[in-house]
């Protein structure tokens, strides 16, 4: 499929479950981190004295699309304000960037890369005509600068990035001194292929490098396939590659992934552990790695791990109500509490506290990103037409042809097994509906018609009125060998952990002038029911699924989850590791049974606040493992 293009949040907004996302979000830290953190609040972006680099465009990269995606008049006008000062501050040479000329040298044009990427965001949001200009002088600046002053640290490893405002400004001005900036970038930038090429990073190490820091993974997803178009000739009308991209990840999965289709990251690369964790930040850079590789290539695989990640590693990482989020999240996290020597290579022992800024403050301003630009990305503008990246409830009314047309996602996947597509055209018009069918499915038909999970169908036909398209999913249970040895369960794109009691305990206090004061403080949070358990068998036919065919007001809170598995399991002797407080061990004491069987629930990862996701199969005659 040739390359597809983001619609505009004035034709496309998000609906049903997916909408009350955005509304707690909006309700939450995300909307309100302008009023609270210092570090938002007072940047040197806006005339302040706090931190004047990352944070602010983390911010608005996702506060922008949010606002707009709810037409909150009211976020609307603070993100205006946030622009007009930016705008203000650009300097007659182009330099956009809040330091004194002194410091230029010196300063890390990562926040450039941001920057650019948000004014041209904005743009796509609200219209403003200053803004392609503005970032027009910018990035001559940058081309400029980086020749006296070639890139280092985070924009070095990060170079790629800075590909997204250079090729959405080209689309409107398509002069090739912006592909040669690219290409600049690119040569003095980190070489990924060279370092995947020879790769030495298969066990995780106690010391920080960029060349391991799973951010910067999770980023560079994408940079083979942008990279490519910068050869291409023509960026618009050439088709990216992505064979390095699945290169990279079946590197990363191979040796760091986890049950929930990341790779462990705690701030670097850190195995294959359940207990070793990671980063929020790299979880919704992912995310968006994934929608601009579908956009750029159509490939649905790469919609299938975005699903997977907005549905499991997302949410779970974040408290339902949205005003804490850890730096950390562990695939199994029998409990989060403060340790005082850190189970994680790299990071402090509070990183998977719930909170404000637990560990370091990148992901309080980045997280936000997650579901505006999930949201944004469900339908995509084909060359032909419409075509469904992530499968989730929204509303596109957009232009095809001159005609108005409407089409409507109706839907409660992942929690749910049908899709109704609703389209509704003004007058006859010709175009081609591309559906997705998510290949994590058993099974799927439209309209009553079989269909192959993992492909695209299009639907080419003169649209007339209103019409509907159902598609209709069949998930299996089916258990997944992890390679410790471990087994996660899952069905469709979700995966599942066991239900834990919670007990969360509040932190109120101050640090280094930052309040953390409820609803924006810390808190830990330890188990009241037993964790310790091994599945009893292998059998999927022995789990009971529960579809409630109803989302609650919290979607991914632990209580009332929309789905719920009943699992046979035994209780085990799994014990906590003897260095660190509260963290269960990454492979259990014993898997032989001390109790008789029973059953448990499992609820939805991304349901899940503290989770046991990888388990073993109990060691009886007759349990196969």
């Amino acid at each position: 499929m040739p390359r597809m293009k983001f619609f505009t949040p004035s034709e496309l907004k998000p609906a049903g479950w997916l909408r009350r996302e955005l509304e707690i979000q909006a309700a939450g830290l995300s909307g309100n981190l302008d009023k609270v953190w210092p570090d938002v609040r007072d940047s040197r972006w806006v005339g302040g004295d706090r931190e004047g680099w990352e944070r602010v465009p983390y911010w608005l990269d996702g506060f922008i699309p949010l606002a707009y995606l709810l037409d909150d008049a009211d976020m609307i006008g603070r993100a205006k304000r946030y622009i007009d000062a930016i705008v203000a501050g650009q300097q007659e040479d182009g330099w956009l960037c809040p330091c004194a000329e002194s410091e230029r040298a010196g300063y890390d044009m990562w926040a450039l890369y941001l920057i650019d990427k948000v004014l041209m965001l904005y743009y796509d949001c609200s219209g403003d005509e200053r803004i392609p200009g503005v970032v027009e002088r910018s990035l001559f600046n940058l081309y400029g600068h980086i020749k006296e002053h070639p890139i280092f640290s985070w924009a070095h490893s990060r170079w790629f990035e800075c590909l997204i405002p250079i090729f959405r400004l080209y689309e409107m001005k398509p002069e090739e001194w912006l592909l040669d900036l690219g290409r600049l970038l690119r040569d003095q930038g980190m070489k990924y292929e060279e370092i995947y090429s020879d790769w030495k990073y298969t066990v995780p190490e106690r010391k920080w490098q960029w060349e391991t820091h799973v951010v910067n993974q999770g980023m560079a997803i994408k940079e083979g396939a942008l990279s490519s178009l910068l050869d291409s000739g023509d960026p618009e009308k050439a088709e990216a590659d992505d064979s390095f991209s699945e290169f990279m990840l079946e590197k990363l999965f191979e040796y760091h992934g986890n049950a929930v289709g990341h790779f462990n990251g705690d701030e670097c690369l850190a195995g294959l552990s359940p207990i070793q964790g990671t980063e929020l930040c790299g979880v919704t850079e992912t995310m968006y790695s994934y929608e601009v590789l579908y956009a750029l290539t159509g490939n649905p695989v790469w919609a299938d791990r975005l699903e997977k990640l907005a549905f499991n590693a997302f949410p779970a990482t974040i408290t339902p109500d949205m005003w804490g989020h850890q730096y950390d999240q562990m695939t199994n996290q029998a409990a989060c509490v403060r340790m005082e020597k850190p189970v994680f290579n790299t990071n402090s022992g509070e990183s998977n506290l719930y909170g404000l800024e637990p560990n370091y403050g990148c992901c309080t301003a980045n997280f936000n990103q997650g579901w505006p630009k999930f949201a944004r990305s469900v339908f995509l503008r084909s060359a032909d037409g419409i075509a469904v990246n992530a499968v989730a409830p929204a509303v596109l009314e957009t232009e095809i042809g001159g005609v108005r047309v409407r089409v409507e996602s109706d839907t409660l996947y992942p929690f749910g097994s049908a899709v109704n597509y609703i389209v509704t055209a003004e007058k006859p018009v010709e175009f081609a509906l591309t559906l997705r069918i998510p290949g994590t499915a058993a099974a799927a038909e439209i309209d009553g018609e079989q269909a192959e999970p993992g492909s695209l169908v299009t639907l080419k036909r003169t649209w007339e009125g209103t019409s509907a398209v159902v598609l209709d999913l069949g998930f299996d249970v089916k258990f997944v060998r992890r390679p410790t040895g471990l087994y996660s369960l899952e069905r469709g794109p979700l995966v599942y952990a066991l239900k834990i009691g919670e007990d969360w305990t509040k932190l109120e206090y101050e640090r280094n002038g930052v309040e953390r004061k409820f609803p924006y403080c810390d808190w830990e949070v330890r188990p009241t029911t037993e964790w310790q358990y091994a599945f009893d068998g292998l059998d999927p036919a022995k789990i009971e699924v529960d579809e409630k065919g109803e989302i609650g007001d919290l979607p991914f809170a632990p209580e009332n989850a929309p789905l719920i598995l009943r699992v046979p399991v035994r209780r085990i002797n799994w014990g906590y590791e003897t260095e660190y407080r509260m963290v269960a061990r990454a492979l259990p004491l014993s898997s032989m049974p001390i109790g008789p069987a029973e059953t448990v629930e499992f609820i939805p990862y991304g349901c899940t606040d503290i989770r046991m996701t990888e388990i073993p199969v109990a060691e009886i005659p007759g349990n196969d493992a």
